[in-house]
């Protein structure tokens, strides 16, 4: 599947209707990034299931500045439109890979109740 284009128009949607996506926010300035880019592209085709989209922070600075990217580039992880994973900096092809395997692990449902537990004692 093809990466994305993510903005400000389409990022809600795009999260809104998929399950598991992916996303790189990225500037054409980060030498990190472009780096990136290659692996981020060629992780995309070998994954089914999976949205993967780039938000340019340069084009796009009020997605940036909603989720709080302070460092490019930063890899964020959605799974039923809920953050389960955020880290800034680049990463090889078998740790991205071994990160997307896990994130698919994830049981949604203990999420979700972590979540309702939070939000009911007033730590949310």
């Amino acid at each position: 599947m093809a990466v994305v284009e993510l903005t400000k128009d389409n990022f809600e949607e795009t999260v809104t209707k998929n399950g598991f996506v992916v996303v790189d926010f990225w500037a054409p300035w980060c030498a990190p990034c472009r780096n990136f880019a290659p692996i981020y592209e060629q992780v995309s085709e070998l994954r089914e299931g999976i949205v993967f989209g780039k938000v340019n922070t340069e084009e796009e600075q009020e997605l940036a500045m909603h989720f709080r990217i302070r460092s490019i580039p930063t890899l964020m992880i959605l799974r039923d439109q809920i953050i389960i994973h955020s880290e800034a900096g680049m990463m090889p092809q078998p740790a991205f890979e071994e990160l997307l395997d896990r994130a698919a692990g994830v049981d949604m449902d203990q999420v979700r109740a972590k979540i309702a537990e939070q939000q009911s004692s007033g730590q949310a």
